[in-house]
């Protein structure tokens, strides 16, 4: 008999795991994002995936959670299009309406590039229980903080008017989202630009501050 070392084994077994979380979250987004929630089993989702259901109560513990999860991984890359966009070159010298326009070109790139996506994030999400609505105000939360923080740089530069800007901001954010599910049901997709100017359009409403562009 050969002697395996624990650690290789451990490799290949984390492998594997991950491997069907993977396959997982890809059979979620095709179900979830094609024929909706409500609509998908945990039977569906497995045979899809290519592996038994005792693999996704041991990966994720439930269907809810294999939601939660894809949506961490979706809403996860559109801050990081948003946060990469505020640190290119130049932004820190463009006026607010560009930085704007900038961050919500990147953040609706991402999020809407992939149809499914756009509707697990913004529509699939929506009444499924308080678990997954709690999950969701954490993620509105975040965003207010990050969209806080740019209100408050623009108050330094004199573009915006010195206030307290959190409420403004999780109206805002809020009504963000509203926006992205009204666009993600609508039988003829608007175009990213055309979702991108929206949303720059009541940011600089919400902050008092006139599109000139």
């Amino acid at each position: 008999m050969v002697d395996v070392p624990v650690d290789q084994l451990t490799g290949v077994v984390d492998g594997v795991r991950t491997r069907a979380r993977g396959q997982l979250l890809d059979a979620a987004l095709e179900l979830f994002g094609v024929y909706g929630y409500a609509r998908t089993s945990e039977q569906d989702l497995c045979e899809m995936a290519g592996v038994p259901e005792e693999v996704l109560w041991d990966e994720f513990g439930s269907r809810e959670a294999l939601l939660m999860a894809l949506h961490n991984q979706i809403t996860t890359s559109g801050l990081r299009a948003a946060e990469i966009a505020l640190l290119s070159e130049g932004m820190d010298d463009c006026p607010l309406e560009q930085r704007f326009r900038r961050l919500f070109d990147a953040y609706v790139s991402a999020v809407t590039r992939d149809l499914r996506e756009a509707r697990v994030t913004f529509v699939e999400v929506l009444g499924v229980s308080p678990a997954v609505d709690a999950h969701c105000k954490r993620w509105r939360d975040l965003w207010t903080d990050f969209l806080t923080g740019e209100a408050e740089r623009a108050a330094v530069r004199g573009e915006v008017e010195e206030r307290d800007h959190r409420v403004v901001v999780m109206v805002m954010v809020g009504t963000v989202h509203e926006l992205m599910a009204h666009h993600a049901r609508r039988p003829r997709r608007a175009r990213p630009d055309e979702v991108s100017e929206e949303l720059t359009k009541l940011g600089l409403a919400m902050l008092g501050v006139e599109m000139v562009g």
